[in-house]
């Protein structure tokens, strides 16, 4: 039996669910915007393509498809 020695990685349920959505690449890139800028107004561009993917996303868990 392998020693772990402390590499057992936690579960993010939030990054758990967006992975779930196919839209957590998109999130990782709002969160680098916001830690580059310090200012998430200067952050529109991918701000707006998360709040797309995860549109997208709805409609397709509301029509049943995901």
């Amino acid at each position: 039996m392998a020693a772990s020695h402390g590499t057992q990685e936690l579960s993010d349920p939030v990054e758990e669910m967006l992975k779930k959505t196919g839209c957590v690449d998109l999130h990782y890139k709002v969160q680098e915007c916001i830690a580059e800028t310090k200012d998430w107004r200067k952050c529109q561009e991918p701000v707006a393509d998360f709040k797309e993917c995860m549109q997208q996303y709805h409609k397709k868990r509301v029509r049943g498809e995901v």
